[in-house]
């Protein structure tokens, strides 16, 4: 370590959701705790994310930390779920109700950590060449922080205006009249197109993959009803604690969650199948217990699907190339506002790239194999490069000169508990692979892993440890574990590709990064570790 090093009791990196609450719980703790973030704020993900339509998926007083009853008390959301703008005040809230700020180091991007094995310390190391020794390290990067950029030809020769949803200007960026193209249809695509098609004197999307979406009503807070759910905040968050996906209310992972304890659809007759979608349009098609587990069942589910995109997408032909072929629920569910109503318009094109691929973005718009598209603006909504993208990106070394990231990309994305990876000591990662994160809420999750990390690091000093590691016997059969848990379901069929197995990234080793037996068994799990004494852990 050298010498000019300033030194900590504990280094987080990031100050999205997960890092601002484990600063305040490590603090509180009396560990001297600092946050290195790139960025100039707070936010994280919610800071970058900022393209027209952007919201979450969960309710706002779900997506929210428990904590604190004051925060929950002093907090007004306005509309049942938020959208980003509100997000972020509600972080800058946060950060400034619990004095944050003093103690996050902004503008700091964090380019290496290694692990003195001699001290049992690590040091981080900055771009602008500081560097930073404690013995425990945080890493609160977030799953879904690190864009997965394009690969397209003629990109830089664009004489236009390229935006790119991930990074988009802090200002407004005027749409009017403009011919604008739409280059993804994810869940970032299904947000944004609506509203730019609202603004632009033609829209044209470019669609290599159709996505399922659940159409969404997305309201204002009637008078008097979020002081109502505040007094019953108590009861909202046992609730949550005890749901699989740590959403009791109504959200697309609770929908989902619902959808399985339907009658199966392939006892189904035609008739019951047509009732389904004039009772419950998109949702009803996909509302059938069988869905998740019969590959069969669900290529069914997609048909009606299909159906019911049909009723809803005057045009035949566009709405044939939006019903998905994917299995559902392959990757996580979309809320809709309008999505499909929006291809009815006059302005708007959709360009099915199943059918002929890009080949190049030229000086005045996109070529395709189907034809040219003149444009004036062009956004990328590409998706991200999600779990391990952030930490690959840094030079993490730990015991013995092993590479985080030569590791996950030769033997996969392992870790114990989805917190800790064996050969890295006193590196704890919030909402690694093997997590409860990809689909659930991810506050209610994260909440979990950090108040597990705090307790973890009090027992250490406590006892006078110096060093925790995961055990690589451990780590291996949790994976084993997680992995078996979607092995029986259209999660783990050829044809499902996203980011929750790294399917959406070209050469990611392929592995379902989720835990889903759910956050209760998860948070059961986790105690029963630490009640043991941390087994699965080499404590020294």
């Amino acid at each position: 370590m050298t010498s000019d090093s300033t030194r900590l009791d504990a280094i987080i990196v990031g100050a999205g959701f997960s890092g601002l609450y484990a600063l305040h719980r490590l603090r509180e703790q009396g560990l001297r705790t600092i946050i290195l973030e790139k960025a100039e704020n707070v936010g994280g993900t919610w800071l970058f994310n900022r393209y027209p339509g952007a919201r979450c998926d969960i309710e706002s007083i779900e997506y929210s930390y428990s904590f604190s009853e004051e925060i929950e008390q002093e907090w007004v959301w306005t509309e049942t779920m938020p959208r980003q703008p509100e997000i972020e005040a509600y972080l800058n809230f946060v950060a400034d109700r619990l004095d944050l700020r003093r103690d996050i180091r902004f503008h700091t991007e964090v380019t290496a950590m290694t692990f003195d094995e001699a001290a049992s310390e690590w040091e981080v190391r900055t771009a602008d060449g500081k560097a930073f020794v404690a013995p425990f390290v945080v890493a609160a990067t977030g799953i879904l922080s690190v864009p997965k950029e394009p690969e397209i030809p003629g990109m830089g020769a664009f004489e236009g205006v390229s935006l790119f949803t991930s990074r988009w200007p802090k200002q407004h960026v005027d749409l009017t009249g403009k011919r604008v193209g739409v280059i993804g249809t994810g869940s970032t695509g299904v947000q944004l197109i609506p509203v730019v098609a609202q603004q632009a004197g033609h829209l044209t999307v470019f669609q290599r993959s159709p996505a399922y979406t659940l159409p969404w009503e997305v309201r204002p807070f009637d008078d008097g009803e979020l002081d109502e759910l505040k007094a019953n905040y108590a009861q909202i968050r046992a609730a949550q604690r005890e749901h699989a996906v740590g959403a009791a209310r109504l959200s697309a992972f609770s929908v989902m969650f619902e959808m399985m304890t339907k009658p199966p659809l392939k006892s189904a007759s035609r008739e019951e199948q047509l009732r389904a979608v004039e009772e419950g349009g998109i949702i009803g098609a996909l509302s059938w217990g069988d869905v998740f587990f019969d590959i069969e069942a669900n290529q069914m589910a997609a048909k009606l699907y299909g159906e019911a995109v049909a009723r809803i997408v005057k045009n035949p032909e566009t709405a044939a190339a939006l019903t998905p072929s994917h299995p559902f629920g392959c990757k996580r569910p979309i809320i809709d506002q309008g999505y499909y109503e929006t291809f009815n318009r006059d302005n708007v094109t959709l360009v099915d790239l199943r059918k002929g691929p890009i080949v190049e973005v030229t000086p005045t718009g996109i070529h395709t194999e189907q034809g040219d598209h003149e444009l004036d603006v062009i956004i990328y909504a590409t998706g991200f490069d999600a779990m391990t993208g952030a930490m690959t990106r840094i030079a993490v070394t730990g015991r013995d000169e092993l590479s985080l990231g030569d590791f996950w990309t030769t033997e996969g994305p392992y870790a114990y508990l989805g917190i800790a990876v064996a050969g890295f000591p006193n590196l704890f990662i919030i909402q690694a692979a093997g997590s409860p994160a990809p689909a659930s809420n991810f506050v209610t999750a994260l909440e979990q892993h950090v108040e597990w990390i705090g307790d973890c690091i009090g027992y250490l000093r406590a006892n006078g440890y110096r060093s925790i590691e995961a055990l690589p016997d451990a780590q291996r059969e949790w994976i084993e574990h997680a992995t078996s848990l979607v092995a029986p379901t259209v999660l783990d069929h050829p044809s499902c590709n996203s980011w929750y197995n790294g399917g959406n990234v070209p050469g990611k080793k392929r592995m379902y990064m989720g835990y889903t037996a759910g956050i209760p068994e998860y948070r059961r799990r986790c105690d029963e570790v630490a009640d043991a004494g941390y087994t699965g852990f080499k404590l020294a």
